[in-house]
């Protein structure tokens, strides 16, 4: 016995430790396992994972009471763009209006200090001034939009009849039929198409259609139809200011004439179009028409006893040609105005608006103007009272001859017609320079 304990002491010695050691190694090996498994579902950490869950369903309630809040506020606004919408569709009409008096009176506001700057910078870019004696200042203002709803039954007879958007306008009533007659038979004769008569009462619209006359007979209009039917010569003649306004408005250029003129050649071949206004003038030489230095003679101011002043004699109002601008527009309202304010001949007013200046408690009309060649739209004092008695003068073939120095006028009319067309040379001979009386 004691011999065998001897043989199985040392092996029975070993043997717990052996089981303790493989415990040992078993416990690390599971614990390295469950390591890895925790590792592999949780590699942020348990705890780290569980407050992470926690944070995302946190932001995912606080994106949804977001998204919320946003729709709330996304709902508000639409609301509030709705409201302003309706607003602004409200007043749309009233802003449009408003912009086309503004446009309508920006000239008029652009008044005062340095308006030359201002109306140049309106038209263009500025510019250096070049080399002395190359600089020209600007003097055909652009033409007015043309606006149809103005008068649509005369724009369609305008565009109908003008050529180049031109077109020669008389204002007649029965009171000059005979002299109307003369005026269209030699405005045919020229070849002039584009030629309109604004008839003032019945008989000369269907004297004109009878003729195959191009004519306009306004809508009925009370203030301008009493003067239309009756009117003399004069009371007509400040008519064509009111009228004369829709053409313009309508973009077109306009030859006003009276019918007291002979046509001998197309006036339409001889302008100048640089102007807003070109006229003929009632001047009988080159100084009369075209101005001169009057010298005023004062004794008693000794020294200064001359005084320098600037003449020129008025232009026709019976025949002019404007084109469609603003400041055309304006003198037409201009001298409309005064004449239905006041008892006053239409081409004074038409002369002193077109000339006088600007000065206190005044402002001029800034409209370019030109003189028409005397020879070429001749007036009737130059006729007879120069040509006829100047063997090369007579010579000349004009364009016009307006017979508004003479009472006369039809005979004397008629008498232009032989001399110039049918080349009767003492056609004009029984006439005198001047009228009786």
């Amino acid at each position: 016995m004691i011999g065998r304990r001897e043989r199985e002491g040392p092996l029975m010695r070993n043997n717990p430790h052996s089981l303790r050691k493989s415990r040992i190694v078993t416990a690390v090996v599971i614990g390295v396992l469950i390591g890895c498994i925790l590792a592999f579902f949780f590699p942020n950490g348990f705890f780290v994972s569980q407050s992470i869950t926690s944070n995302r369903r946190i932001a995912v309630v606080g994106s949804k009471t977001q998204e919320n809040s946003a729709e709330c506020e996304s709902s508000d606004r639409v609301n509030m763009l709705k409201s302003e919408f309706v607003a602004v569709s409200d007043k749309n009409a009233e802003l449009k209006k408003q912009v086309r008096e503004l446009t309508e009176r920006l000239r008029l506001a652009e008044q005062g200090k340095d308006q030359a700057q201002k109306q140049f910078l309106a038209l263009g870019k500025q510019e250096k001034a070049g080399p002395f004696g190359t600089v020209k200042g600007l003097r055909t203002n652009p033409t007015v939009v043309p606006d149809e709803s103005v008068n649509p039954r005369l724009a369609k007879i305008l565009e109908k009849i003008s050529v180049k958007r031109e077109i020669i306008v008389a204002l007649a009533n029965s009171n000059v039929k005979e002299m109307l007659e003369v005026w269209f038979s030699n405005i045919k004769r020229v070849g002039i198409s584009n030629y309109l008569v604004v008839a003032l009462d019945d008989e000369i619209s269907k004297f004109c259609e009878t003729n195959q006359v191009p004519f306009y007979k306004r809508d009925p209009d009370d203030g301008i139809d009493t003067i239309g039917k009756q009117g003399g010569n004069h009371a007509v003649s400040g008519l064509k200011f009111r009228i004369l306004r829709e053409f313009l408005q309508l973009g077109y250029g306009v030859l006003l004439s009276d019918v007291d003129i002979v046509y001998l050649q197309n006036p339409f071949d001889h302008l100048y179009r640089d102007s807003d206004v070109e006229s003929m003038s009632d001047g009988h030489n080159n100084m009369t028409a075209y101005g001169y230095n009057d010298v005023f003679d004062e004794p008693a101011m000794g020294w200064a006893r001359y005084a320098h002043t600037m003449r020129i004699w008025v232009y026709n109002s019976g025949f002019f040609y404007i084109r469609p601008t603003i400041p055309s527009i304006e003198l037409l309202d201009r001298v409309a105005t005064r004449l239905s304010k006041e008892v006053a001949w239409d081409q004074a007013v038409f002369n002193e608006e077109l000339f006088y200046p600007s000065h206190p408690g005044y402002e001029g009309l800034h409209a370019a103007r030109r003189t028409m060649d005397m020879y070429l739209f001749m007036n009737s004092k130059v006729l007879f009272k120069t040509v006829r008695n100047d063997a090369n003068l007579s010579k000349l073939k004009p364009v016009i001859v307006h017979v508004n120095y003479h009472p006369d006028k039809l005979p004397r009319m008629k008498a232009v017609v032989e001399y110039y067309v049918n080349g009767k040379q003492d056609a004009l001979k029984p006439f005198s320079d001047g009228s009786d009386w």
